[in-house]
């Protein structure tokens, strides 16, 4: 068992993006790498590489080392989907890390009424139509990112896929483990 898996579950929560205006998901159930890679439009490679340098880290199950199964939850894979968006905007990954960063510092509220917005250089959070306008009149060309929206994309590409239980991980690591001492 490794550090990660001996914390309690109330600290992955305070860390977490988004967390309101989503589905209640049991938080023992997740999405293995590379059905979370597909349904948020990545490779796996990006998948592990935002894993292992911070960026966006699975908050069901972290990877324990060779053969662990790191499984991410909805909000998870919905910021994964996010981090994409803003790639594919021209936002460089280490802008979009302080974007991550001061979202989770921030908090908000009603997910759905959100939009992350990018000049391609910075990113800007918009909650009220006003913002919107005054960010436009500025001159500056923006993207925007309807965070509702990519939620229900996240919600469509997951209804079939089939969710991982932690018991069902252990299980299949017990067995592997066992092979392995044959």
């Amino acid at each position: 068992m490794s550090e990660n898996d001996t914390q309690p579950q109330a600290d992955y929560t305070q860390d977490m993006l988004f967390t309101e205006g989503l589905p209640a998901l049991d938080p023992k159930l997740g999405y293995r790498g590379i059905p979370a890679a597909s349904a948020a439009g990545i490779s796996y490679r990006q998948l592990d590489y935002w894993d292992r340098t911070g960026l966006v880290q699975p908050t069901v199950r972290h990877a324990s080392g060779s053969g662990s199964q790191r499984l991410y939850a909805f909000r998870d894979i919905l910021v994964l989907k996010l981090v994409k968006r803003l790639l594919d905007t021209g936002v460089s990954l280490q802008q979009i890390r302080l974007a991550v960063d001061q979202l989770r510092a921030a908090g908000f509220g009603d997910l759905a009424k959100i939009t992350l917005m990018s000049d391609g250089a910075r990113v800007y959070l918009c909650t009220t139509q006003d913002e919107v306008i005054d960010l436009v009149g500025r001159g500056q060309g923006v993207f925007g990112i309807a965070v509702g929206r990519v939620l229900r994309e996240v919600e469509a590409t997951l209804v079939n896929m089939t969710p991982s239980s932690l018991e069902d991980i252990d299980e299949l690591a017990a067995r592997r483990s066992a092979k392995r001492a044959v």
